[in-house]
């Protein structure tokens, strides 16, 4: 992909980064400015963006709708406490509600608006204490699930290896293997369990999905035991999946359910979700956020959600992610693609998922590498099928040669899929 020139006003190429703390490996590449699926960095290349900065942007970036609520509120109010009300919150609340239930009847819950996914998390974990009362304080998740990355968060975090440096984690935290209910089972202990914190897909662990049946059988277990059912929807919801929520393709019902990323569409927003019943466990002074739910925030979610009830976002998911599973699975060095929507991993015959990564960043695509043999994609929820056939053409040669040299373990057909040869 050749980028067009830079754009007016573009950064210099070299950028100053010695006053940022170092707990984010250098960049290899900056952007300054972003259309749709397409950014540009410093020097006005464009690159096709297959991760919306980690399920973000669904809505691709600068959405004009967005864009213009977002610059509409700043001109008129951006913030006040929480001391006081705001206009627009509310009616987040209930779209988020209705949303929740399905997208035609509201389902009953109440919302906490944070500004992030860990925040929402964060909420969900006092509630579940508050709720609990006292004596029944631990929550259950499981390995491999990413929650966030304060305390409480990365103690629900079943990746100890974040965990590590960062010890002793806050007490009332256990993981059991994730898909495995007789497990879950053994862990739940209804006298000292508040709730069960889940992923209905694994997305930092390299989108992996469980059996169909599991978080049926969690929900009633959770029902048996009067323990929450915290479903972590932060990668997962608003569309991804091709439903509104990823528990939607399964029926249940959770007690809490949290949200970020697309939220915003960019701007920092998350919020936590529960049943009216469990949200009244909650009293003035419990728990509170200086910026949550405040109108500039409230502003972009109100724009994003508008459109994505107005684009019918899930269904477009599940059509685009049809048609990228179709192009992934053709391609060579590919075992197989698991997820749902547009929450897709490739999962690669061999451990070379990295330097497809950078590869693909040379030729202008913008995916991650969550795991070393898997390579994700997370584009807009409005991508087009041209830029999906331009992201599969782009990575057949360099998977191709990259299979070649670290070998192949059994995989598929190395076709590249129909339309992969299309031009945008």
């Amino acid at each position: 992909m050749t980028g067009p020139t830079a754009p007016s006003g573009a950064a210099p190429s070299a950028v100053d980064r010695s006053a940022l703390m170092h707990n984010y490996a250098e960049p290899a590449v900056t952007f300054v400015r972003g259309e749709g699926s397409t950014l540009y960095d410093t020097e006005g290349r464009a690159y096709l963006d297959f991760l919306s900065g980690l399920a973000v942007t669904s809505l691709g970036h600068a959405h004009p709708v967005v864009a213009e609520a977002v610059a509409t509120q700043a001109r008129t109010l951006s913030h006040v406490s929480n001391i006081f009300g705001n206009v627009v919150g509310p009616d987040v609340a209930v779209t988020l509600d209705r949303l929740v239930g399905g997208g035609s009847e509201r389902a009953g819950g109440q919302v906490f608006f944070a500004n992030s996914g860990a925040e929402a998390n964060e909420c969900a974990l006092k509630l579940a204490r508050r709720w609990a009362g006292p004596g029944r304080f631990r929550v259950v998740s499981t390995n491999d699930a990413f929650h966030g990355r304060t305390l409480a968060a990365l103690a629900a975090t079943g990746q100890f290896e974040k965990q590590a440096a960062f010890a002793p984690m806050p007490e009332g935290f256990d993981h059991v293997p994730y898909g495995d209910i007789k497990a879950m089972d053994g862990a739940v202990d209804p006298d000292r369990v508040a709730a069960v914190l889940i992923e209905p897909i694994l997305g930092e662990a390299g989108v992996v999905v469980p059996s169909s049946d599991y978080l049926g059988a969690l929900r009633q277990l959770c029902t048996e035991r009067n323990v929450l059912l915290m479903v972590d929807e932060i990668q997962t919801g608003l569309g991804r999946t091709g439903r509104w929520f990823a528990f939607h393709h399964l029926g249940i019902e959770p007690d809490v359910v949290t949200m970020a990323k697309a939220l915003g569409n960019g701007m920092p927003v998350g919020a936590c979700w529960a049943r009216a019943e469990v949200a009244a466990a909650f009293v003035p002074g419990d728990h509170g956020s200086t910026f949550g739910g405040q109108p500039l925030a409230m502003a972009a979610a109100q724009a994003t959600l508008a459109v994505m009830e107005a684009e019918d976002v899930p269904a477009m998911a599940a059509a685009a992610g049809a048609r990228l599973r179709d192009g992934l699975e053709r391609l060579p060095g590919v075992d197989h693609v698991r997820g749902e929507g547009l929450l897709l991993a490739a999962v690669l015959v061999n451990d070379f998922a990295g330097p497809a990564c950078a590869e693909s960043l040379r030729g202008g695509l913008v995916i991650n590498a969550p795991r070393p043999d898997v390579l994700r994609f997370a584009p807009s929820l409005l991508v087009s099928d041209a830029d999906i056939d331009r992201a599969v053409q782009t990575l057949s040669p360099i998977l191709a040669r990259l299979s070649a040299a670290f070998g192949f373990r059994d995989g598929p057909d190395q076709e590249t899929g129909p339309g992969t040869t299309s031009q945008s």
